[in-house]
């Protein structure tokens, strides 16, 4: 991997994350990605070309809108630099560059949906739909190209964990919602297309972050009935199923045999 890729693929991923940051603060309020240019959400003011550089632009303004001084929330930066350090580890961890254009971009939405999640406690059908469409389109042009996805375990892996997950959100609908059943398939779609081993290590990753993150949040003094989004662990169990999804898979396979 040469560092001229890395760099292509840090640029890549902090466009990404821009746009992830519209999502973030649009998505749940109804409105275009498009129209209005971005602005400050105080003031109203239009974010000059100058001034909408990711991270840099932020760093440069000390978090401060240019028009009326007000603080610019630092999840804006954060987002970004999050996709942008995905889109690298990606690149150096898949050097198939099918898997790369599909992961790559997978990763950083799982970043958008938790904190959209963990705000307004629900997965937007907006980003999810698209993220159907985008990722079941690449994973076909490259089972047809001969390229490194597989059509097949894709399908396998959507129906596995989202069918999984719709049992437990019929059976307890207030501890799962069907955005969390949706994102399961996006996520075994997605997964399952490298191999279906990843798709059982990102349930298991998810289920487990869920159960621990319950047990925090009663000890914090939550009450039983309290919402907790549980988006942020199927995503965090996504992205460790990317990165290590195999070494695991095989660790347990081997405590088994």
């Amino acid at each position: 991997m040469s560092w001229f890729s890395i760099a292509i693929a840090l640029v890549l991923g902090l466009a990404f994350g821009s746009l992830m940051t519209v999502a973030i603060y649009r998505v749940p309020a109804g409105e275009s990605l498009m129209r209005p240019r971005s602005r400050c959400p105080d003031c109203g003011a239009p974010i000059r070309i100058a001034d909408n550089i990711p991270v840099i632009s932020w760093l440069m303004l000390r978090g401060r809108c240019r028009a009326c001084g007000a603080r610019i929330s630092p999840v804006y930066p954060l987002t970004e630099l999050a996709s942008g350090g995905l889109f690298v580890a990606v690149v150096l961890a898949y050097e198939d560059p099918w898997r790369a254009v599909l992961l790559a971009p997978f990763a950083g939405l799982m970043v958008a949906i938790s904190v959209i999640d963990i705000r307004h406690r629900r997965i937007p059908n907006r980003l999810v739909y698209p993220g159907f469409v985008i990722a079941g389109a690449v994973i076909i042009v490259s089972a047809l190209a001969g390229g490194g996805l597989d059509a097949l375990d894709a399908g396998i892996g959507l129906f596995a964990y989202g069918l999984g997950l719709m049992i437990i959100a019929l059976i307890s609908p207030k501890g799962m919602g069907m955005g969390d059943v949706k994102l399961a398939g996006l996520i075994g779609l997605v997964l399952g297309s490298i191999g279906l081993d990843l798709v059982a290590v990102a349930a298991g990753m998810g289920i487990l972050l869920g159960g621990a993150g319950a047990i925090v949040a009663l000890l914090g003094g939550a009450g039983r009935k309290s919402a907790i989004p549980f988006g942020p662990f199927l995503a965090t169990g996504a992205v460790i199923a990317i990165f290590v999804g195999r070494p695991i898979a095989d660790a347990y396979l081997n405590l088994l045999t």
